[in-house]
């Protein structure tokens, strides 16, 4: 079995894979102040939980974009699982030229994004990461990470609503009837998942119009499946898509 952990300024996703096939994936909350040992605790129970023996796991690849807790993620499979993990990063293959100005800027996820939906489409493709930072990640019908937006994740955006604007309270995170509020709440709501929903159909129609070529939209992250809904661009979503480009960079590392 191979344990592929997604490190994220949220969350930190765990996916057990046997062969190609997604057995099992968790989702805990990301500590930057939790040791060695209290990860590697954390997730030994997890896998006693589901019946689970760590002694199975045949490897190990982590993609981090919290730099305080790769050494220490690295360090817990090594203690607790008694792996040496692959760390994506330079120097390891990934099998997709980076065309960025300076390759080394891109986020690991973002890479591990767009290794995962070409391998998926195998055609040009965009992905839509609704994460701490909603990202938007280009790649050619050649295969090449050309590149992308960042923008302020929902989460983000709407607790700065909440903390500056002494009034408004917090909402639910889900659509109202009508874009047009006619009270606080679903004023808010609308903006919230109707506003973001235009935010990306806008943004992906502008990188369609600079890319040039047909391409697909996917989808993943926790919020995608509900802007995805309210979304005219987002093709399909797949809320394991980073899980499946860390066991394919794993594949192409170990052949």
């Amino acid at each position: 079995m191979l344990l592929v952990i997604d490190v994220g300024n949220t969350n930190i996703v765990l996916g057990l894979f046997e062969g190609n096939k997604i057995v099992h994936d968790w989702r805990i909350a990301t500590r930057k102040s939790k040791t060695v040992d209290e990860y590697g605790i954390q997730f030994k129970q997890i896998f006693a939980d589901y019946g689970l023996d760590v002694v199975q796991l045949d490897g190990t690849i982590i993609a981090s974009v919290v730099p305080p807790l790769s050494d220490v993620l690295f360090q817990t499979c090594k203690q607790y699982f008694n792996q040496t993990a692959l760390m994506i990063g330079p120097g390891l293959k990934t099998g997709m030229p980076i065309l960025y100005d300076n390759p080394r800027e891109v986020g690991a996820d973002r890479i591990v994004n767009g290794v995962a939906a070409y391998k998926k489409c195998k055609s040009g493709v965009i992905v839509v990461d609704f994460g701490t930072a909603t990202t938007f990640d280009c790649v050619s019908d050649k295969g090449e990470y050309l590149g992308g937006v960042i923008c302020p994740g929902i989460r983000i955006s709407t607790e700065a609503l909440f903390l500056r604007a002494s009034k408004l309270p917090r909402v639910e995170f889900s659509p109202p009837k009508n874009a047009l509020g006619k009270n606080t709440v679903d004023s808010m709501r609308s903006g919230i998942i109707y506003g973001y929903a235009g935010l990306v159909d806008g943004m992906v129609k502008r990188l369609k119009k600079e890319m040039k070529f047909e391409l697909s939209v996917l989808a993943t992250g926790g919020q995608a499946p509900i802007i995805a809904e309210h979304s005219e661009e987002i093709d399909e979503v797949d809320l394991t898509l980073t899980l499946h480009g860390l066991r394919i960079i794993y594949d192409i590392n170990r052949k």
